[in-house]
């Protein structure tokens, strides 16, 4: 998986809003513009390592802030 819009297809947008506790529309939010929101790179929130463990792990909280920063093109 190269992109966070791959993550959330492959784990599922209602199941993404639930295990992050926001609503689906947020998380469509998130796959349109392909980043997470800035409160998880200032730690105010963890979505990315509850990504990382619905993926077993398989890639990384970390990784997942790379391919998701809104930095990066």
């Amino acid at each position: 998986m190269e992109t966070l819009t791959q993550i959330i297809d492959h784990i599922g947008a209602s199941n993404v809003a639930q295990l992050c506790g926001i609503t689906s529309r947020a998380v469509y939010k998130w796959r349109a513009s392909n980043t997470l929101p800035r409160t998880d790179y200032t730690g105010e929130t963890q979505y990315a390592e509850k990504l990382a463990n619905a993926l077993n792990n398989k890639i990384t909280a970390d990784d997942i802030k790379r391919l998701a920063n809104p930095a990066n093109p």
